[in-house]
């Protein structure tokens, strides 16, 4: 048990309970859980088993539906051949700042302490 399953007061319950009514219990709905005589306390710790398992976890048939989609996606590699993926893997060149009107000046980075500051080169011109 981890630290913050000490706050989840109905796992907490639900565990205490399976456990109270039997340490060993076939999982709920299967050949075993159902050859059992419907008053047998491994019966009720099955089903609080599933219970809370579904509680935490969710629809089993979602999930499994989530892991065949994950299984049928692209790659973006796929389909390309070794020069392509080479040539991707190229560092790019850098941006190249420019200031533009309206917006403050923008300092250099490693420039120590210059700013890149936007002039109307047509104002000059005239």
């Amino acid at each position: 048990m981890t630290e913050a399953d000490v706050f989840d007061i109905a796992g907490l319950w639900a565990e205490a309970k399976s456990l109270f009514f039997a340490n060993d219990f076939p999982p709920y709905a299967s050949p075993a859980w159902l050859a059992l005589h419907p008053d047998d306390p491994r019966r009720l710790a099955g089903a609080l088993d599933a219970a809370e398992k579904w509680r935490k976890f969710g629809d089993e048939e979602s999930l499994l539906q989530w892991l065949r989609d994950a299984a049928g996606r692209r790659f973006t590699a796929e389909g390309k051949t070794a020069s392509e993926l080479a040539e991707a893997r190229k560092p790019k060149p850098p941006h190249v700042l420019q200031a533009t009107p309206g917006w403050p000046p923008i300092r250099i980075p490693g420039g120590n302490g210059r700013y890149l500051i936007y002039t109307d080169e047509r104002r000059e011109a005239a």
